[in-house]
């Protein structure tokens, strides 16, 4: 399955890890090895035994439709490093990994399910950008290549043909010049790029040609068996390539242990799949992710909260989410909201008049979203707001988002990126404006003039203040801990206490905080 950043890429009910962008902000490579562990524990605990990820193009296109946040970033070394730690992750437990898109989807500016992008790069260059990381993985021992539908006529000029479907790029380029001696996987069959161009049945004839072992998501099934056995007779295809192709499969089903298959175990599932240590990995990758772009005045993290007059204004959600409650741990902050955050300038400007009276202003670009064609979800209005208040009182503004976003707070002398926009996110971003956590992320991509790639700060280490994470962050067991609501209720069951508060806290982390009462006193 398409598990980039975990199940939750296909699948409710289940955790989603960051996005690839995400990770390419962090400086050490071990978390993205933990997470392709815990990935890979949670494909095999539903029967998943091949991870079509990490997904290692060079998102050297800011407009990329497709790609984008699914990209490492523009650093074509950085994208390698990543995507070797992340497929190590995955294949040590057991779960075949797939680099992609070959030969690379990153400078592209349309969407392959939807038509045949087209780049134009010289050979030179797609062998020193594009090529580069999959060139890494396959030394390394990545065990699976997904070809993508682009055209590229520097490899392969026929008109409308994918590389998907290109015998020089899948047989004369991966498997000779690169050494690939792995699977090698198509992409969905289905999509536009191919589909548009070669009816069913004749796009996997194409494909199984031009050097691919599996064809994923073909349109008609039985049609394709019959064209491929017609192939054979016709000799376009060998029976012995045909056979070494069988082969290859058999041996991958072999190390994923299926010649001993055992029914997926349902009992627990949920609960498996959405463990306190799964929880502690993805609140962990956040952490290391944060990325404070500017911080001019030194205000993050915050020296003296108690007595400096603080506000915050969400912009996209209502009053009293989670970003908010978070920050009140902290501090006294005064909370404002403008939820739908297209409304005129004058709901902005009235908001605006209530804002001036605080030393600091914290900002939530919250509700946002991936596309740069959207403007990420941010509206105009919203940025006039914050560009008025940023010149009456200080402000520290967290953009809940693509990175690609910070285009519009080129000025913000105090900018924070949380990448993304979920609760875990807006959990991390308050312990990182108050000294909880320390930021140590770099943008993985450049945004425009002013924002260079491998921009940010490392936040003051020695401001240092409650972190809230889950028991496995600080070394211990969140099953264990949960006794303590058994140990609780039975007391107030008893009459020993009509309720209590329960605070845990292990080496400066909060990893347990819960009341308890007798609701029927």
């Amino acid at each position: 399955m398409d598990a980039e950043w975990g199940l939750g890429m296909r699948l409710d009910s289940v955790i989603s890890f960051p996005k690839q962008m995400t990770l390419g902000a962090i400086a050490d490579d071990k978390y993205i090895y933990k997470m392709g562990k815990e990935v890979a524990r949670q494909c095999r605990r539903i029967g998943v035994h091949v991870n079509f990820a990490p997904c290692v193009d060079v998102n050297s296109n800011p407009n990329n439709p497709v790609i984008g946040m699914r990209s490492f970033g523009e650093d074509k070394v950085n994208v390698a490093n990543k995507g070797i730690a992340y497929m190590k992750g995955m294949q040590d437990h057991f779960v075949l990994t797939t680099a992609k898109h070959f030969p690379g989807h990153g400078d592209t500016e349309t969407d392959s399910h939807h038509t045949l992008p087209v780049i134009n790069h010289g050979i030179e260059r797609l062998t020193d950008v594009e090529m580069y990381p999959f060139r890494q993985l396959i030394k390394d021992s990545v065990m699976g290549v997904l070809v993508g539908h682009i055209h590229v006529p520097a490899l392969d000029n026929t008109p409308n043909r994918a590389t998907t479907l290109s015998p020089h790029v899948v047989t004369d380029i991966l498997k000779n010049d690169l050494g690939f001696k792995g699977l090698i996987f198509t992409d969905a069959l289905n999509m536009k790029g191919v589909s548009n161009f070669y009816k069913p049945g004749e796009v996997d004839v194409h494909a199984l040609i031009s050097g691919n072992d599996v064809l994923l998501f073909p349109e008609n099934v039985p049609v394709a068996i019959g064209k491929i056995e017609k192939a054979i007779e016709n000799k376009q295809i060998s029976q012995e390539d045909v056979d070494q192709k069988v082969r290859r499969i058999l041996r991958a089903k072999y190390w994923a242990g299926l010649d001993h298959i055992a029914p997926v175990e349902l009992k627990k599932l949920y609960e498996d799949l959405n463990s306190t240590a799964a929880k502690a990995v993805q609140q962990e990758l956040y952490e290391k992710a944060m990325t404070v772009v500017f911080n001019d005045d030194q205000l993050i993290p915050l020296k003296y909260p108690d007595t400096t007059s603080i506000a915050s204004i969400s912009i996209g959600r209502e009053k009293g989410n989670t970003f908010q409650e978070m920050l009140s741990k902290y501090a006294n902050v005064a909370h404002f909201a403008v939820a739908n955050k297209n409304s005129d300038e004058a709901v902005y400007d009235a908001v605006l008049n209530e804002l001036k009276k605080f030393e600091v202003v914290i900002v939530g670009v919250q509700n946002t979203n991936i596309f740069n064609n959207k403007d990420y979800g941010i509206s105009e209005n919203s940025r006039k707001f914050i560009k008025k208040l940023q010149a009456t009182t200080k402000t520290i503004v967290c953009v809940f988002g693509n990175p690609y976003s910070l285009k519009f707070f080129p000025t913000s002398p105090n900018l924070l990126c949380a990448y993304e926009d979920n609760e875990v996110t807006y959990k991390v971003v308050p312990q990182v404006i108050f000294g909880g956590i320390q930021a140590t992320g770099r943008t993985p991509v450049s945004i425009g003039q002013e924002i260079a790639i491998n921009s940010g700060y490392d936040t003051n280490p020695f401001v240092k203040r409650l972190r809230y994470a889950y028991p496995e962050n600080a070394g211990m067991d969140g099953v264990t801990l949960r006794q303590i609501d058994s140990i609780a209720l039975k007391a107030i069951a008893d009459k020993a206490t009509p309720g209590c508060q329960v605070v845990a806290v292990k080496n400066g982390t909060v990893v347990f905080e819960k009341g308890l009462w007798n609701a029927y006193l």
